[in-house]
């Protein structure tokens, strides 16, 4: 049965981010990676369940120019980044969000310097509903009424597909919560620029991961979700978007990310150790370049999410130096 139901999972994700890949083309400019020698050990990854695909994806590309390097990826949550780059368990901590305050001051208590962050792709965090629900459009200041119980954005609470404007069978139909566990960068990001860091519902049911909180939506017409939209499968769709109740409203795409016009477009991070005037270790440089290289930027597009500008990649790589 879970068998089957993985199988499901994976072919409405294939579907999904095939669409995405005939839509959104990377930038001619990207460099294209040139291997080099000397490349070769271990390489581990801990940190983010968004981008535990794409990590998976570009460890495999890697590997195939470099057959000698052995490397792990772990993917239960943004938070478990800045542990792991600490202890030294991990080279590459993936974050959906930047390393807070905390974060970086306990990192550099114990390196002397600060940690190094690479942005690697961009991803319109979507507000995913069941694909057969027939809402048009929400605003965040309706998406925090429907997922916060301290309501920041000062609009009465929504419960009901109705009071968000649904009509039909679905408008006297309480709206089911799906969401992310507070280990996620993802839950991170949207109780900061969605709930204005407010409170979450009690009622949100949280998932260990993306897939799950897509697959709850996709399975239940009365459900409202949030993730990356690398996760997006042919089950949901991701809900246009507005700022404040009765602006203009931005689909979730390429050139609204571009644009910086969709409200929850963000950066995807790799979080590395680099002690400032010196080299990095040449594995975990050459993973970066081959990520922000135009075959890394390919892979970003396969795994449904949005490639960094060739200006942009450049700018990154300046990181690592």
């Amino acid at each position: 049965m879970l068998k089957k139901s993985v199988l499901a999972l994976c072919a409405t994700l294939c579907i999904a981010t095939a669409a995405h890949a005939e839509k959104v083309k990377v930038d001619a400019k990207l460099p294209s990676y040139k291997a080099t020698s000397g490349v070769s050990g271990n390489l581990n990854s801990i940190g983010s369940d968004t981008l535990n695909n794409l990590m998976t994806y570009w460890a495999e590309g890697f590997k195939k120019k470099y057959p000698n390097v052995n490397i792990q990826i772990e993917g239960k949550g943004s938070s478990t980044a800045p542990p792991a780059l600490i202890a030294g368990t991990a080279q590459l901590g993936p974050m959906s969000r930047m390393m807070k305050g905390k974060e970086i001051e306990d990192f550099e208590k114990k390196y002397g310097y600060k940690p190094t962050k690479v942005g690697v792709a961009l991803d319109s965090l979507a507000v995913f509903v069941n694909k057969d629900n027939p809402i048009k459009s929400l605003s965040l200041d309706e998406v925090d009424a429907i997922f916060s119980k301290t309501r920041k954005r000062g609009l009465p609470e929504i419960t009901t597909w109705g009071q968000a404007g649904v009509h039909g069978a679905l408008a006297a139909k309480p709206i089911s919560l799906f969401g992310r566990n507070s280990a996620s960068g993802t839950y991170g990001y949207f109780k900061e620029h969605t709930l204005k860091n407010g409170d979450y519902k009690n009622t949100v049911k949280e998932q260990p991961g993306s897939a799950s909180v897509v697959e709850g939506v996709a399975k239940d017409i009365s459900a409202i979700g949030y993730s990356g939209i690398g996760y997006a499968t042919s089950g949901v769709k991701a809900v246009p978007l507005s700022d404040k109740k009765g602006g203009q409203v931005f689909e979730a795409n390429y050139a609204n990310v571009l644009s910086g016009k969709y409200p929850l477009a963000r950066m995807l991070y790799i979080y590395v150790a680099k002690k400032p005037g010196e080299p990095m270790p040449k594995v975990v440089e050459e993973f970066l370049k081959f990520a922000l290289s135009k075959e890394g930027q390919q892979i970003v597009v396969k795994d449904g999410y949005d490639p960094l500008p060739a200006s942009a990649a450049a700018e990154q790589l300046k990181a690592l130096k």
